[in-house]
């Protein structure tokens, strides 16, 4: 079941890190033809790229409360990554 890179864009990221992590066991058994682990990978790759980029965005929205010199929340900020 291949998904072409327009069928990723509209799966889940939880579809898109199931089917990845059956391609990578597939490839790690080393049973498949040349041309099929090719395709594979680069399958694997339109789904890792997929899989970053909603983890990305979620990260994006989430916020965390920012507590003032009190101790006590003083609102909201951006998450940051860093």
């Amino acid at each position: 079941m291949a998904t072409t890179a327009e069928d990723v864009s509209q799966l889940s990221f939880e579809a898109a890190l199931a089917r990845l992590e059956e391609i990578v066991r597939t490839l790690e058994k080393g049973e498949a033809p040349l041309d099929k682990s090719i395709e594979l990978y680069q399958e694997g790759d339109r789904l890792k790229r997929h899989c970053e980029a909603r983890l990305k965005d979620a990260q994006a929205r989430i916020e965390q409360i920012a507590f003032g010199s009190d101790g006590k929340p003083a609102g909201l900020k951006p998450f940051d990554a860093g």
